[in-house]
């Protein structure tokens, strides 16, 4: 997972910024912000956010596709990338890791819903951070981050985030 904290999330070098935010970065802010959503929605916040911290683990295998992007790959699943990283470990890490990782990608429990959440708020986290330090090209991921959650806590962060700047965030809501 060293990778993670060395690999960029390239989506941001679209809308010009020149040098973005690591994957680990935004892996840890996703899994803190699911705790903090899990509290909020009455689920487990330490299992969102243990799915928060591996959403992106497969990234270490075939990097950070943006969006776009994706529109031109067949990539593989992140089941199946996570299948290949862990297929040489201990066996309870092994299907700790695939269950873990099945479970945020099938979206189906309330932990999941949350962390799914805390990585849509978290680039609008971001984008409002990097709207506030002049790069203007990043409205597209806040949009499209708020349209995509589900729980009202996330809507209702959403909103105080896109109300305040980013020290009275820090200062209200601590992630």
């Amino acid at each position: 997972m060293g990778m993670l904290k060395r690999a960029k999330r390239s989506g941001w070098w679209i809308a010009g910024v020149k040098d973005p935010e690591t994957i680990a970065e935004h892996s840890f802010r996703v899994a803190l912000i699911g705790s903090v959503l899990a509290m909020m929605e009455g689920a487990d916040p330490a299992k969102t956010a243990l799915l928060g911290l591996w959403h992106d683990t497969q990234e270490t295998r075939v990097g950070d596709i943006p969006h776009i992007g994706r529109r031109y790959l067949d990539a593989a699943s992140n089941q199946k990338v996570t299948a290949d990283q862990v297929s040489a470990s201990h066996p309870a890490v092994r299907t700790g890791a695939q269950r873990i990782v099945e479970e945020y990608e099938t979206g189906d429990s309330p932990e999941a819903t949350c962390a799914r959440d805390a990585d849509k708020l978290e680039c609008l986290l971001q984008a409002v951070e990097y709207r506030e330090q002049g790069y203007t090209n990043v409205q597209p991921w806040i949009d499209s981050s708020v349209a995509h959650l589900r729980t009202a806590s996330a809507r209702a962060l959403a909103e105080a985030a896109l109300n305040m700047n980013s020290i009275e965030w820090q200062q209200t809501y601590l992630p």
